[in-house]
């Protein structure tokens, strides 16, 4: 039974790389056809493969619905944390994580930065505020854009220029988020289509960093929101920002 087990997995593996034949299924296990063809079809009758009109086999639904629901499952807070914890250490500043919901930003996590003189500040975590307002909000914002849109499509209002210019540039930034006198820069988190999921931001007073030193520390901001893409399991537009945020190249040869 382990054997067939094995077997199974290895040939449902090998799916992986686009449809097989019969032929190259069992070639892919090392087995007669006579069992390749039992195994296929015992998968084919739990979702796992799907035959297609030409006699191929390819990856079947459950597998897509599997996959899924172990992303969702994962918290993307806890993965983002020791990176979050590191670019705060790094840059001083106030750290924060935030998803997207209907139109607000939601807070997941914030680290304070060394300006932070008041102990008794309650952060933001759990708060929300308006999407369109936020650094964070339009860098989520701007994922839902349609793919390859640009500044240059000319949207039809400030707004959707803003976040066509956001998405092509891949981060965002706020000289007055939400009202309060701070400079913020925000970046995505990519989830398994590429899509952001989540984004991650730093800040300062405005009167501690002008908007312009702020901005010198993007690239320590894209570097930790790819370290945490990866980590999530997603894909995200490749900036490598190399040792920086503690995540290796190797992590993201690790999703293929």
């Amino acid at each position: 039974m382990s054997q067939s087990v094995d077997r199974a997995l290895t040939l449902l593996g090998s799916l992986g790389d686009g449809p097989v034949t019969l032929e190259q299924a069992a070639g892919s296990i090392g087995v007669h056809k006579s069992t390749a063809l039992r195994l296929l079809r015992t998968l084919e009758e739990h979702g796992f493969v799907h035959r297609l009109s030409d006699r191929r086999y390819r990856v079947g639904g459950r597998v897509l619905s599997l996959a899924q629901r172990a992303l969702q499952e994962i918290d993307v807070r806890q993965v983002a944390a020791p990176y979050l914890a590191a670019l705060n250490e790094r840059c001083g500043c106030t750290v924060q994580l935030a998803v997207l919901q209907d139109d607000e930003v939601l807070y997941l996590d914030e680290l304070a930065g060394r300006w932070s003189t008041d102990p008794g500040r309650p952060t933001r975590i759990g708060r929300r505020a308006p999407a369109a307002g936020t650094a964070l909000g339009r860098v989520l914002l701007a994922g839902l854009l349609p793919a390859g849109a640009t500044a240059d499509d000319r949207p039809a209002d400030a707004l959707a220029a803003d976040l066509a210019a956001v998405r092509g540039r891949g981060w965002a930034a706020e000289s007055a988020e939400h009202r309060e006198a701070v400079t913020c820069v925000a970046a995505p988190v990519a989830g398994s289509d590429g899509r952001a999921v989540a984004a991650c931001a730093i800040s300062a007073p405005a009167d501690r960093m002008p908007p312009a030193e702020l901005l010198r520390l993007v690239p320590e901001l894209l570097c930790t929101a790819e370290a945490v893409s990866l980590a999530y399991g997603g894909s995200p537009t490749p900036r490598w920002c190399e040792n920086r945020c503690g995540a290796r190249p190797a992590a993201r040869a690790s999703r293929t």
